[in-house]
């Protein structure tokens, strides 16, 4: 892993996932809030990456 790789793990997704589990601690109606934060943030990400162009569709077609 690179420097940036680490820096992107140790500021964004570490205490995202500490959040997530904190959030489910605190739900006492068997994690259903943590499981809609956690979708609505894989929908925004998949968002974010359609608007920016960040799936190539042409690497998917293969001839």
């Amino acid at each position: 892993m690179t420097a940036s790789a680490l820096i992107f793990w140790a500021i964004f997704v570490l205490p995202l996932i500490a959040f997530m589990i904190w959030l489910m601690r605190q739900d006492k109606r068997s994690g259903k809030l943590g499981l809609i934060v956690l979708l609505l943030l894989v929908a925004g990400v998949i968002v974010y990456m359609y608007l920016h162009k960040q799936f190539d569709t042409s690497a998917v077609i293969t001839e």
